[in-house]
């Protein structure tokens, strides 16, 4: 099985390195620093309970140079979605299936526009990654898993097929016959912690413990429900309840990577999260004044800016 890895961040570089471990051909299309470190050392993945190394690694940032793959899976920032499904046309055959692990629920849209709604899986994925140096994921915790299917609900061979490569890898693996709501499930989390962490430049642990942002972070994940629902997705009335459970569990020092993002004067996924709920919210008339607001307070972050800086001079009002 040939596969085609997008992205070779946090998670694209430690899927890929344990599918690669499993026996699976994997290339990787990456580029400067980390692709020349993949190049002369191979990948490794730091941190976890074993230390893996794929020794020698097919990576360019050509996809020429990668061919046909049988799956495409991928891994990139939101901000470069369309910019890479025109890139990887030669690595993209007939029988090619694609599966995007990225975050959010309207990047699936983007593939199927790209290359038709037959060709395209949906996935999800949950990893606690980060690049650390060059040629070098660290593990930062025990969490790992994909979850990927059909949007139709049936088991179809190539899923399964996928499903028996991730397993050799060590994958903690799920074939769902629920893709979508799978989907909505993550986005929901997902949402309330970026855009919380990101818009108060905070970790979760004090937005869980003080009442006010805690009622701000339960509310902003309802939004997500009450969409996701108004648009035929099977959620739970409670949904946004257990989120908030489970963001009691998580570490106190917890961010989002956008949060990170943000401090490191990176572009943001703003309009695909938060701004996403907006505009899926519009088109079924549902209200979401919450993730607006944090939608419009990280506008003038979203392409990227210098890191957050103290002002040198301040002005009072009398």
């Amino acid at each position: 099985m040939r596969i085609a890895v997008i992205g070779a961040g946090g998670l694209g570089g430690y899927f890929g390195a344990r599918l690669a471990q499993g026996g699976a051909d994997v290339c990787f299309l990456a580029r400067g620093s980390h692709l020349a470190a993949m190049r002369a050392s191979g990948l490794a993945v730091e941190g976890g309970p074993e230390v893996i190394r794929v020794a020698s690694v097919r990576a360019s940032d050509d996809p020429v140079d990668l061919g046909v793959a049988d799956f495409v899976l991928l891994a990139v920032k939101l901000w470069d979605t369309e910019t890479v499904l025109e890139q990887i046309k030669p690595v993209v055959g007939p029988g090619t299936t694609l599966i995007s692990f990225q975050n959010g629920v309207l990047k699936d849209e983007a593939l199927r526009t790209a290359y038709g709604p037959v060709q395209v899986m949906g996935g999800v994925g949950y990893v606690a990654t980060t690049l650390d140096r060059p040629g070098v994921i660290r593990q930062t915790g025990p969490m790992q898993r994909l979850i990927f299917g059909e949007f139709d609900g049936r088991r179809s061979t190539r899923a399964e097929a996928f499903l028996d490569a991730c397993l050799k890898g060590g994958i903690n693996a799920e074939l769902s016959t629920n893709i979508l709501r799978e989907i909505w499930e993550k986005y929901v989390f997902l949402v309330g912690l970026s855009g919380t962490t990101t818009a108060m430049r905070s970790v979760i642990g004090p937005i869980r413990e003080n009442p006010q942002t805690r009622a701000f972070l339960l509310d902003v994940m309802r939004e997500v429900v009450a969409v996701g629902n108004a648009h035929g997705v099977d959620l739970a009335a409670d949904y946004a309840e257990r989120r908030l459970a489970l963001a009691d569990d998580v570490a106190h020092d917890m961010t989002s990577s956008m949060h990170h993002d943000l401090q490191r004067g990176r572009p943001l996924e703003i309009r695909w999260l938060s701004g996403g709920v907006v505009h899926l919210g519009n088109a079924v008339g549902v209200a979401t004044p919450l993730n607006r607001a944090i939608a419009d307070i990280l506008a003038l972050y979203e392409a990227g800016a210098p890191a957050v800086s103290e002002p040198r001079q301040h002005a009072d009002a009398s």
